[in-house]
């Protein structure tokens, strides 16, 4: 085998490796935090990840998530669904997970669904999270669908919508179209680590808060 051979085999091994270790990241997240194992969910984040209230670091980020999880939360089961992940290089990651979960509180069994948009980073030969952007679609009492806007709908919380389709500019496309008027070629497929950019149409990834709001919802202000 020639030289280009073996590393391009090389390259290929590589990914694949990279493909499973992120995989990996999302499964063990959904046990560390059902099982309220803080030390472990943290770890899975770079050393230096940023926190909400301008902080940083695996502690600060712990003290956030040890708050966030007594609010009205006796149990959990989150299930991870799809997983797209954009390999960029030999250190840099993206990807999209969907979750439906299960929820616990001490009136309501609420289910959710949302999709993280995901950062990742190689470091010291180890992938962790750089970032996890939670984009929610519905958040409701299990005997309560949620038909209707306002879907976010946590148990004596103002309802709201959250950020789950206004992430991607493809749903506002698609409802202000002509119905059935396709008449624009079809696009070339998109580049290898390349697909979830492309999805998105490269804009920004929108900041939330706690609750799933977008932080630039004027109901926030």
């Amino acid at each position: 085998m020639t030289d280009s051979a073996l590393a391009a085999l090389a390259a290929r091994i590589d990914r694949l490796e990279a493909l499973d270790e992120i995989r990996q990241l999302a499964a063990k997240y959904t046990v560390a935090l059902d099982m309220r194992d803080l030390d472990s969910l943290v770890n899975l984040f770079v050393d230096d990840v940023g926190v909400p209230g301008n902080e940083r670091g695996r502690s600060a980020l712990r003290r956030w998530y040890d708050r966030e999880l007594r609010h009205d939360l006796l149990g959990s089961a989150h299930g991870v669904l799809g997983h797209v992940i954009d390999v960029h290089d030999a250190d840099h990651a993206t990807g999209l997970v969907y979750s439906r979960n299960d929820l616990e509180t001490a009136t309501v069994w609420v289910i959710e669904l949302l999709a993280y948009l995901d950062v990742y980073e190689r470091r010291e030969e180890r992938w962790y999270f750089r970032r996890r952007t939670p984009l929610f679609w519905y958040q409701s009492d299990i005997s309560d669908p949620p038909l209707g806007p306002s879907k976010m709908r946590w148990p004596d919380t103002p309802a709201h919508d959250g950020t789950f389709h206004s992430a991607f500019p493809s749903w506002r496309e698609f409802h202000a179209a002509d119905p059935g008027r396709l008449d624009a070629p079809v696009p070339a497929p998109a580049a290898v680590g390349d697909w979830i950019r492309t999805l998105r149409r490269g804009a920004q990834t929108p900041r939330v808060n706690s609750t799933g709001r977008a932080t630039d919802d004027p109901r926030n202000r």
